[in-house]
């Protein structure tokens, strides 16, 4: 009797332990999709994506009522995720938004780019799980794709000009050259891609040609000054 009652325990134990489990995993779920969400309030998302997101809270939030259904305030919360779905699904907008602002600075840069990846990660973790349907994740990956592209060009064109008015041809010429490059990296280019990679080109012609023509002055000037240390060499001394 003593061994039922010990495998019992030892069951309910373990069942308790996988509950624990889950609603720590969706908690994380949770926590990881609203700093995503709120992050979002800075990044020119659609209505579209916002649901996606809100819908993948309101999910984790019913999974948790199901496996724990005493868990602290869980009706509460399933309640008012599922009215933030509905005032979004109201409010679905057509088309995305266009207006990009590049963050000031280089580590706000880092983490712009970084909440992107990671939304892209979580759109096609809802994608995989079914959640979403190929069309509407086909639009918002390349949407979001788009966004940390963008990101990245205009980093490097703003390094660029940093270095030009600092006088590093050299650099400004690396920074334009990668700009170039990840326009190019792009297989279906639309009109923000070929408009910057023809203003690019053309800097790039232009940085080319100062390197050139200072590269030919320093020619000059060495050619000029080894001559005079020639001339002052072979030249007669004066006799005193």
């Amino acid at each position: 009797m003593a061994i039922i009652v010990n495998a019992v325990q030892q069951h309910r134990n373990k069942v308790e332990a996988e509950k624990r489990v889950e609603v720590a995993k969706q908690k994380n779920v949770i926590d990881e999709t609203e700093e995503i969400l709120l992050a979002a309030e800075h990044i020119p998302i659609g209505q579209q994506l916002k649901f996606i997101l809100q819908q993948r809270i309101l999910n984790a939030l019913k999974i948790i009522a199901q496996v724990n259904p005493g868990v602290m305030d869980i009706r509460s919360r399933i309640e008012s995720a599922a009215n933030k779905l509905k005032s979004l699904a109201g409010d679905q907008e057509t088309g995305l938004p266009d207006a990009f602002t590049l963050p000031s600075n280089d580590k706000q840069v880092v983490q712009y780019i970084k909440c992107v990846k990671k939304m892209r990660g979580l759109l096609r973790s809802e994608y995989t799980k079914g959640r979403v349907d190929s069309s509407a994740f086909m639009v918002e990956d390349k949407y979001l794709e788009r966004l940390q592209l963008r990101a990245n060009v205009e980093t490097l064109m703003r390094r660029g000009d940093a270095s030009l008015k600092a006088q590093q041809l050299g650099s400004a010429r690396q920074c334009i050259e990668k700009a170039i490059a990840a326009l190019d990296s792009q297989s279906q280019p639309d009109e923000y891609i070929l408009q910057r990679k023809q203003e690019l080109e053309q800097q790039l012609k232009q940085i080319q040609d100062s390197l050139r023509t200072a590269n030919t002055e320093d020619v000059r000037k060495r050619k000029e000054s080894e001559r005079n240390e020639l001339d002052e060499l072979f030249s007669e001394k004066k006799k005193w």
